[in-house]
């Protein structure tokens, strides 16, 4: 179950406007769909323009990494298998025009194909499958008035739900409840499967799972006030915290497992 509850303590310039700020937001939202349309194409002089020098990625198989670190990663996660896809669902725009920020909403699916098993030899074939996670990507821009464009500092997502998809719709993998309980509600069997390839997966990011599923909850609601921080002006801010955790070596107990 998601909060009922507004997890935006503000209200900032997201629709209607003067035209300078339906046009900032604009910018801002080319900004975002060039994740999925530059990334998943290996456009990478295309994706590096999008990001100012100094910018920060979270994702759950990378962790935090420089923007240059995370092309990086990106281009030996593709070379060793990585089939990284995002459907974009839909982008909105909260703009402080008085302090040149915005912070980019995208909706979207991340898919990866897996998998499992299978010996050419012997004939047997292997599990082949995909994990559909629904997220929101958050962009925390700012215009650079040297450059007199759009950038992007600091990406980090909240993990909705996800699943697993058999390709032949009929052989989905099995994984041991000791894998799930490693990763949240909001993207534990894309994480499970993800360090099944040998990523060292975050197991600390944020969800928009209730305060049932324990210190998830605390982050969601932290990087919307990071969010609020960044649009009025805050000079940085810190996304590497983690609130109400301690260490990371976190069981998230899932009641049932697949």
């Amino acid at each position: 179950m998601t909060s009922p509850n507004d997890p935006h303590a503000k209200v900032y310039s997201h629709i209607n406007g003067k035209e300078s700020d339906i046009i900032a937001r604009l910018a801002v939202s080319e900004l975002c769909k060039g994740w999925p349309v530059y990334r998943d194409a290996s456009e990478w002089k295309n994706f590096r323009s999008l990001f100012c020098d100094d910018a920060y990625v979270w994702t759950t198989w990378s962790k935090r990494q420089t923007i240059d670190g995370f092309i990086q990663k990106s281009k030996d996660g593709k070379l060793n298998g990585d089939f990284i896809m995002h459907r974009e669902c839909g982008t909105g725009v909260e703009l402080n025009p008085s302090t040149s920020r915005a912070v980019g909403k995208m909706k979207a699916t991340i898919t990866q194909r897996f998998r499992i098993g299978g010996d050419h030899a012997m004939g047997i074939e292997p599990t082949v499958f995909d994990v559909d996670c629904d997220s929101r990507f958050h962009f925390f821009c700012f215009h650079d008035s040297d450059a007199d464009a759009w950038k992007v500092k600091y990406v980090k997502l909240i993990y909705e739900k996800d699943k697993i998809l058999p390709v032949d719709g009929k052989t989905p993998p099995s994984f041991t409840k000791e894998a799930l309980d490693r990763y949240p509600e909001g993207y534990k069997y894309l994480g499970a499967a993800q360090s099944m390839l040998g990523h060292d997966v975050d197991p600390l990011l944020p969800t928009i799972q209730g305060p049932e599923h324990g210190p998830a909850h605390a982050m969601w609601l932290d990087l919307y006030n990071k969010m609020e921080q960044w649009l009025d002006g805050a000079e940085d801010i810190d996304l590497s915290t983690v609130p109400g955790v301690r260490g990371t070596n976190v069981n998230w107990g899932h009641a049932s497992s697949t």
